[in-house]
């Protein structure tokens, strides 16, 4: 299954970030798409896009980093290494994040709206880190018996990648299609987050990288939950003061927006 290496002629290049660089590309893409519908400035959310990946690199790479302290001070170039396992997922979305909202607000932004334009890339990011893990081998499947096992670290193994690409896949085409709809400000962007956690909330039992709590509980799970929860609770709020502000000319329009929940 892993092909973390391509030569071509003489050159050795890591596909895992080759394909993590492509669903840069082509999420920018699609986030440029949904600007101009929003009447958003192209030009103003891709310097959000980048100082988000750059902070976002810079906070994954420092993240990991403290995490072996010995290692590094050892070793100061390694923090320039391109290796994406290198990376801390978690500081790197905090950093990203902060700085999206930080430009953002400089910017004056509206939130919902950029979140609504950004949801598309984020569906399409999802899809090419899937074929990134599928390519490294990493977020690798727990050991299983069923006839689609795949081997892999010396065992057979749940072919997690690709559930992970095919349910990322099935959320890139969903939103896609929600944003040729008309919707409330922010229920694109919501959906994304709750079909983004539901699958995490699924796939992880399938997982043989988890991190467990007591009693076998995969943290993964607790979080991915929560934020399942809150997503549709905050749809269902957006979705109801929307309804209430709208006109009764624009009512139908409002209504089609609900739909999505």
């Amino acid at each position: 299954m892993m092909l973390p290496i391509i030569h071509i002629g003489p050159l050795a290049i890591q596909l895992p970030g080759l394909l993590l660089l492509a669903g840069v590309w082509l999420g920018t893409a699609a986030t440029d798409s949904q600007a101009g519908r929003l009447r958003l400035s192209r030009a103003t959310l891709q310097n959000l896009i980048l100082f988000g990946l750059v902070s976002g690199v810079l906070g994954a790479r420092l993240g990991y980093a403290a995490r072996f302290l010995n290692v590094y001070a050892e070793n100061p170039l390694g923090l320039f290494s391109l290796q994406p396992a290198t990376l801390s997922p978690g500081a790197g979305l905090i950093a990203g994040l902060l700085a999206c909202w930080v430009y953002g607000q400089r910017k004056r932004l509206p939130f919902w709206a950029t979140a609504d334009a950004l949801a598309p890339g984020l569906a399409v990011f999802s899809l090419s880190t899937g074929m990134a893990h599928l390519a490294s081998g990493d977020a690798f499947g727990a050991p299983a018996r069923v006839p689609w096992a795949v081997e892999l670290w010396g065992d057979m193994r749940h072919p997690s990648q690709i559930y992970e690409i095919l349910f990322a896949g099935l959320a890139l085409m969903v939103i896609l299609e929600m944003g040729r709809r008309q919707t409330f400000p922010g229920c694109v962007s919501l959906v994304w987050v709750a079909l983004a956690s539901a699958s995490r909330l699924f796939l992880e039992a399938f997982r043989g990288d988890s991190v467990l709590l007591i009693g076998g509980i995969r943290s993964a799970q607790i979080l991915a939950l929560m934020t399942l929860l809150a997503a549709l609770a905050l749809m269902r709020s957006l979705a109801t003061a929307s309804s209430r502000a709208a006109s009764p000319a624009r009512g139908a329009r409002i209504s089609d927006g609900i739909e999505c929940l």
